[in-house]
């Protein structure tokens, strides 16, 4: 499995508009085993972004999908900066299957 960790940063009044894209532009992505958005409690900006793919591969394709292009193209304009926290791999857990 391969995993990521991102925390956006979104620009100020907005964060639930783009949690929403992000949340709209997941459904179908081959491979894809989880994708939680999250909002921080402290941080009234930032946005959690936890991937779990079945492999790199999956994950790497996924970025060419219609719906991702679109969720990319509306939710760029909304966002202040990004950061790639971590890229894991995932050794198991719940709702997670081929662990």
């Amino acid at each position: 499995m391969f995993g990521l960790i991102g925390k956006f940063a979104a620009k100020t009044g907005t964060r639930n508009e783009l949690a929403a894209i992000l949340l709209e532009g997941i459904s179908g992505m081959p491979g894809c085993l989880s994708y939680v958005v999250a909002a921080d409690p402290k941080e009234e900006n930032t946005l959690w972004i936890t991937e779990v793919w079945d492999s790199q591969q999956s994950h790497e394709a996924s970025l060419s999908l219609p719906s991702v292009q679109e969720a990319i193209k509306r939710g760029r304009p909304l966002i202040e900066g990004m950061e790639m926290v971590a890229t894991t791999r995932p050794v198991g857990g719940h709702g997670l299957t081929g662990a």
